[in-house]
């Protein structure tokens, strides 16, 4: 059975990794990654269209100087992207977000195990925590790099536009980020905490076999003979 020490600092780990799955789960579910904000200009008016979306789903809103303004509209993300590269794209970055969840899920799992046991194997323990923290860090930084990519560089905003509203040009597009897309830093934050939790244990488990030793080292050579 493990001591106390080692359960409490596990457990800790465990409630810390089972926040990012948390984290993950509702960044995977809610639209609030990105509105992009795009000028429009037709045959009579000008003006402009609102663009909120997320890794799914999405909602566009138009606003124009005169006419009539189209309803708002509620659309699938890639259901209206053709076969390009903003869609590929789109997809490789929903791909790693889903290895990240399994990273998490998978550390939640080694780290309530290691708090209710003493694994013989040595990936079980603090090695396989480490893994699968770096990794899941590792894939969700690689989503946010993905994302932002896809919407500054190869238009991925405009791309659904053109989708949406395929009568107006387009012109200057202006991005700001949800919380969706900032709760990547809290899911990194997450999987820093745990790996610090899991060496600090480490830490004082050496620290207690070097005191456990002294004894020994500093014991009078008479009584270590006898």
């Amino acid at each position: 059975m493990p001591t106390t020490q080692k359960t409490l600092m596990f457990l800790s780990g465990f409630l810390t990794s089972l926040g990012s799955v948390i984290v993950i789960c509702s960044m995977l579910g809610t639209q609030a990654w990105i509105t992009s904000t795009v000028g429009i200009t037709d045959s009579i008016s000008n003006g402009s269209v609102t663009i909120t979306y997320g890794l799914f789903r999405g909602r566009s809103t138009q606003e124009i100087d005169q006419g009539l303004t189209e309803p708002d509209k509620d659309f699938e993300v890639l259901g209206i992207l053709n076969n390009s590269s903003p869609k590929t794209l789109h997809l490789v970055a929903i791909l790693f977000l889903v290895l990240s969840l399994s990273t998490s899920l998978l550390s939640s799992g080694f780290t309530f195990y290691n708090s209710i046991s003493n694994p013989y194997q040595t990936f079980l323990g603090p090695t396989g925590v480490y893994t699968w923290n770096g990794l899941g860090a590792c894939f969700i930084l690689l989503t946010m790099l993905l994302f932002v990519g896809n919407t500054q560089s190869n238009r991925l905003s405009g791309e659904l536009l053109e989708k949406l509203y395929p009568t107006v040009t387009s012109g200057g597009t202006t991005h700001s980020y949800g919380y969706s897309f900032w709760l990547i830093l809290l899911v990194i934050l997450l999987d820093i905490v745990t790996v610090v939790i899991i060496i600090f244990y480490q830490k004082a488990r050496y620290q207690q076999k070097q005191e456990q030793r002294k004894p020994m080292e500093y014991a009078p050579r008479d009584g270590i003979l006898f």
